[in-house]
């Protein structure tokens, strides 16, 4: 049977279903906003409303609630999330923080946002998390905190992180955009360590639309992250902080969440453990298939832990394959529907992830606000700094989401087809 990149026939024309978790219940909450006729009530000043509107504050009580956090603070994006919690820390010219080269940008960008300077540890081969063994290899006098990224829907290893952490007084900062609900020793991803950072964003395991929430357990963390969020500046002599105070001067954003957003996001909290629970489900039925590939390797879950599956990740094995990933990918890609053809991103189907962060132009040429902060290190970002990111993103890490909600077994089987079929006829390939 020709493969259909080279002109045979497609194994399945039939597009995949969206993965749509908005229902009534959202649309309820909506208008249940929508004719309160308060879209917002925030106030940027010191004031009862500083802190938000009913809908904003409801969400942030739930959501602390329901992962066991002491404090959870609403931002329009888990990227103002990231920002927040950096400035929240003290980080400032030419502080460094260690960072996962394997995420998305904001993870390194809010660091650079407070003059700091990210510097990039290698990632594990098995989980693709920071390694903490690079990480306590990047620890200098100017270390003061570690952004642990926990990629995929994965927790990093938080056992090893907070042993370095406490033994070189750093903070950790957790990024847990992509894995809400996941566990580490039976607590959730996002609180295990000193501030979390959960996404909402349109494509997430549940969004609204746009949205972030932060968490931590530190009272004077918590209200630094809810002053940067609401222009601080003009709150903090108001609230009668002497003149030099360590808030004096402090600068905030608006990072405020609507209520209609909050809303929202009510709802979708509710439906996140079966949402998660259908995705760890999908997983375990096409991974049966897939461990019988011998040029495919299924990662193992950390101990202890449990997964959420943002994405599902396959390594691939070219010696085994006899061809490389990225030619076999195409021609898996070309067997399904056009709608998965979206390279450079983990969308549907696609070989790596996104490109290790310190060969993108900024880091290479050392250029954000001008020559600042860079022109506070003499620490160079060049290629091999991070082997075995660079060796799993360009030759052996497979990305797909077509294990999420609403995928039936048929149609994981047409994906899982495709890879045989590929397989089959790879000698076509060469």
């Amino acid at each position: 049977m020709q493969l259909a990149i080279n002109g045979g026939k497609k194994l399945r024309d039939k597009p995949f279903p969206a993965y749509n978790t908005i229902g009534k219940e959202e649309e309820e909450a909506v208008l249940r906003v929508l004719r309160s006729g308060k879209l917002s009530t925030y106030i940027g000043s010191w004031h009862d409303d500083f802190y938000g509107g009913t809908e904003v504050r409801a969400l942030e009580k739930e959501w602390a609630e329901y992962f066991g956090s002491k404090h959870a603070i609403s931002v329009n994006s888990a990227t103002s999330g990231l920002y927040a919690a950096v400035g929240a820390l003290g980080i400032t010219a030419g502080d460094e923080v260690i960072v996962s080269p394997y995420t998305m940008s904001a993870s390194a960008t809010a660091i650079l946002l407070y003059g700091g300077i990210p510097v990039f540890a290698d990632i594990e081969e098995e989980f693709f998390c920071i390694d903490p063994k690079s990480v306590e290899s990047k620890i200098t006098s100017k270390t003061k905190a570690i952004m642990a990224v926990d990629i995929f829907g994965q927790p990093s290893d938080y056992r090893a992180l907070r042993e370095i952490a406490d033994k070189h007084n750093l903070k950790i900062i957790e990024d847990c955009a992509q894995a809400p609900y996941a566990k580490l020793d039976g607590k959730f991803a996002g609180t295990l360590g000193d501030i979390g950072i959960f996404s909402l964003n349109y494509h997430k395991h549940i969004h609204s639309g746009e949205g972030g929430i932060v968490v931590t357990n530190s009272d004077e963390l918590a209200f630094k992250i809810q002053l940067i969020r609401n222009h601080a500046e003009v709150v903090i002599g108001a609230k009668g902080y002497k003149e030099k105070s360590e808030l004096h001067n402090m600068l905030g954003f608006n990072y405020r969440m609507t209520e209609i957003e909050a809303s929202i996001a009510r709802v979708q909290l509710l439906k996140l453990k079966d949402l998660v629970e259908q995705r760890v489900e999908n997983v375990l039925y096409m991974e049966e298939r897939f461990k019988k590939m011998p040029f495919l390797k299924v990662p193992p879950i950390r101990d202890g832990a449990a997964h959420s599956y943002y994405v599902h990740i396959l390594v691939f094995d070219e010696k085994i394959a006899g061809v490389h990933r990225n030619r076999f990918i195409d021609a898996v890609k070309a067997e399904l529907p056009p709608t998965i053809m979206r390279d450079d991103s983990a969308v549907l189907l696609s070989y790596g992830y996104v490109k290790p962060l310190y060969l993108q132009p900024l880091y290479q040429e050392k250029i954000c606000f001008g020559e600042y902060p860079f022109n506070h290190t003499e620490r160079e970002y060049k290629k091999g700094d991070c082997p075995v990111c660079e060796d799993m993103h360009y030759n052996k890490i497979i990305t797909h989401e077509l294990m999420r909600p609403g995928m039936s077994r048929d149609d994981m089987d047409d994906v899982v087809r495709a890879f045989e079929k590929v397989w089959e006829n790879r000698g076509e390939l060469s």
